[in-house]
């Protein structure tokens, strides 16, 4: 099974073969048919109780589902929050951006991927983030159009980029090879150096404050944010090729909770940098 960009997917059981519904056809998926000895061999629990199914595209639906759900509610709670009270927009941003990246860390590496605790905790705490950063985005920082409108485009942008995705997954239009993979894993990586690069020259100064510029709303700043769409996009087409693989497998049903804590990653991501992108076209 190829590695997923997604580091959330890379501890999530590896395999190809079963017959239950997918997300595609498989011809996204190069072919190649491996055949996974043991599909219970990440969750020996499961074959102890003798209470696990394998896992279906509607668990996948439904859990993804769920996580949305409660992002969503926690989110809108906080922007009403914030839009009632500023001075809460730093603390909600700060608690949910530094919460939701320790409890994928501790999802990731500690294994915990599938626990629901983990990854409903980790939707509420991005919920309290996106409110808050969506508030200060769309109120604070554009000028010629309305909150509601901006976060509207900016939600309904990121629904239409996953739907076309898995439209372009389905039909095989972009093969899922190694070498895509390692493409769009490099691409990861050289965004993340870049915004690291940009936060310690900003911190020492450099470009007044703004470092690279890569957040200052100029052309560099569109063309970064460009990027960061691209490459999100990309990565739903890797993380639609290991949940078909898994499901392909008979893993065990909860291995649900992971894909739909690895979506929601990439999600947020890419809702983020859609809205700062059409900030800096309203912006003053």
């Amino acid at each position: 099974m190829r590695e997923s960009s997604n580091p959330v997917f890379r501890t999530l059981p590896k395999g190809q073969q079963g017959g239950y519904a997918q997300f595609g056809t498989g011809a996204a998926g190069y072919g190649a048919q491996a055949v996974h000895a043991d599909p219970y061999a990440t969750y020996p629990d499961q074959r102890q109780t003798g209470v696990s199914r394998p896992l279906t595209i509607d668990d996948v639906v439904t859990k993804t589902g769920m996580t949305l759900a409660v992002l969503s509610a926690v989110a809108v709670v906080s922007y009403f929050l914030v839009a009632s009270n500023i001075a809460l927009a730093m603390p909600f941003t700060l608690i949910g951006a530094l919460g939701g990246l320790v409890l994928v860390l501790i999802a990731t590496f500690g294994r915990k991927q599938d626990n629901p605790a983990i990854v409903l905790t980790y939707a509420a705490l991005e919920g309290l983030f996106l409110g808050a950063f969506s508030f200060v985005v769309a109120n604070l920082m554009v000028s010629g159009v309305s909150a509601g409108a901006l976060i509207s485009q900016a939600v309904l942008g990121t629904l239409g980029v996953f739907a076309g995705m898995l439209v372009v997954y389905k039909t095989g239009a972009i093969r899922v090879t190694p070498k895509f993979t390692r493409f769009i894993v490099a691409g990861l990586f050289g965004v993340l150096a870049l915004m690291l690069g940009n936060f310690v020259l900003a911190l020492f100064g450099v470009g007044g404050g703004e470092g690279l510029g890569l957040r200052s709303g100029g052309p560099i700043a569109i063309i970064f944010s460009l990027v960061c769409i691209g490459l999100a996009a990309f990565s739903f087409l890797i993380d639609f090729d290991s949940a078909d693989q898994m499901i392909r497998a008979g893993a065990p049903e909860k291995a649900a909770w992971g894909i739909a804590l690895g979506l929601t990653v990439t999600l947020v991501w890419l809702y983020i940098e859609i809205l700062r992108l059409l900030s800096y076209f309203n912006s003053d």
